[in-house]
């Protein structure tokens, strides 16, 4: 079970550093009015790194701190969907 664990630490460890690179793709896609990648982006950071995250956190029993990281992510994923009106 450790094994298992610590590969899971690593992978949640990869997927925040992913997300924050499409994060950071995101506002470069916005900051050059590419709305089109702008909107892949989210849509990515959304449906696969957020979710799968999650998913991992919960394997592991997750602190507050990941929780935590989980709802600033969507938080800032909603503020980028009202700046390209991607409102539901």
């Amino acid at each position: 079970m450790v094994k298992r664990s610590k590969r899971l630490e690593k992978g949640i460890k990869s997927l925040k550093k992913e997300i924050e690179e499409h994060f950071g793709k995101l506002d470069k896609d916005i900051i050059e009015e590419n709305e089109i990648l702008a909107r892949y982006h989210i849509k990515e950071i959304d449906k696969s790194f957020i979710s799968v995250l999650e998913h991992k956190i919960n394997l592991v029993g997750g602190n507050s701190g990941d929780i935590e990281l989980i709802k600033r992510y969507k938080n800032r994923l909603e503020e980028y969907k009202k700046k390209l009106g991607m409102e539901q």
